[in-house]
């Protein structure tokens, strides 16, 4: 089965009222991981790469390994997905390469760092929804800032600016409008990376989840029933998978995520894509650690490399089954960007 448009996989998605995670690789590993999990749990997936991943892969090599991906399980709707394209050029690059779907994070500059205007990111949008949709392509865009900074893409917001540059949800609705685009993140507290809060408990002194403007993305919904929401910076963060990085010679105090229940909540009021990245880095980066404590003399990476796609695997499976998203990958008959031509014509 070829790569589906990852509209089709959020359609289906609003219909059965479940999120599906898109997790982002740089390697075969996570890919073989992601793949898996998706197999074992029934899953329709995205697997997205940032602009950073593309360069680190090689890109020739990362859609080798999305074409064998497909090989393997052809059963598996399975979407490739551009995450933070910041020109019009990227986005190009992508779809040439044979992306079914890119993100034109026009709420930042091409620097990756500095904000738009908003009619900055209403027209560059809208230039990158003209290139793809006639092409069967999916588009992502951005409403808002996220803070953190992830893969060099990020404005590094600090937690108060961040509330300065939460997703509106009038000024939602006239975006989605303008730009005619299929899926649209919205900015509600989250941030890339590991530290996402700032919080602590002022008696004990133990972190606090990131205070999500979660009525946003309620209201929203509420304008928009359609609209297929995206929530960034996702990853819960475990404890339990920093604990692991920390006993095996780590230095990550302080981290924190978002619960998966507030993610859950998102779902149930329109969120269809919930991007995972940090996670699975913690997962792999604590295995590993664990194989060089416990076999300093360890020279194989097939010895470490293993063991870490295992530990990413089961952070996939634990995400596909929370988001909602297992089950259902044979739910319906996949499409191809050819007959997605024909849905953006009608």
């Amino acid at each position: 089965m070829p790569l589906v448009p990852m509209r089709q996989i959020l359609d289906e998605a609003a219909k059965g009222g479940y999120g599906v995670g898109a997790f982002n690789v740089n390697n075969m590993e996570q890919i073989q991981a992601i793949v898996e999990a998706a197999d074992e749990t029934n899953s329709p997936v995205i697997i997205q790469a940032s602009k950073g991943a593309l360069k680190y892969s090689k890109l020739i090599y990362l859609r080798k390994l999305m074409e064998a991906a497909c090989e393997e399980c052809p059963y598996i709707p399975i979407a490739m997905h551009l995450d933070h394209g910041n020109s019009v050029e990227t986005c190009k690059l992508a779809i040439d390469l044979g992306f079914t779907s890119v993100m034109m994070d026009g709420s930042l500059s091409e620097d990756g760092k500095t904000p738009n205007t908003y009619e900055q990111n209403v027209e560059i949008t809208r230039q990158v929804v003209a290139l793809a949709h006639p092409l069967g392509v999916t588009v992502e865009g951005e409403l808002g800032c996220l803070g953190g900074i992830e893969d060099g893409h990020g404005a590094g917001l600090s937690t108060e600016e961040v509330t300065e540059h939460l997703t509106d949800p009038a000024q939602a609705e006239d975006f989605v409008a303008q730009t005619g685009l299929d899926a649209l993140a919205v900015a509600i507290g989250t941030s890339h990376g590991a530290y996402k809060s700032g919080r602590k408990d002022p008696k004990t002194g133990e972190m606090l989840p990131p205070a999500l403007a979660m009525e946003r993305i309620h209201q929203i919904h509420e304008r928009m029933p359609n609209c297929h929401m995206v929530m960034h910076g996702s990853s819960s963060v475990p404890k339990e998978l920093v604990d692991t990085i920390n006993k095996y010679g780590g230095n990550m105090p302080d981290t924190y995520g978002i619960p998966i229940e507030q993610i859950q909540d998102g779902i149930k009021h329109g969120v269809r894509k919930v991007n995972v990245d940090t996670d699975s880095r913690l997962a792999m980066t604590g295995a590993i650690r664990k194989v060089f404590a416990e076999n300093p003399g360890e020279f194989d990476m097939r010895k470490y490399l293993g063991p870490g796609r295992d530990a990413m695997k089961q952070v996939y499976v634990d995400r596909m089954t929370a988001f909602g998203q297992a089950g259902h990958a044979r739910d319906y008959e996949p499409i191809t960007l050819e007959d997605m031509k024909s849905v953006y014509g009608s």
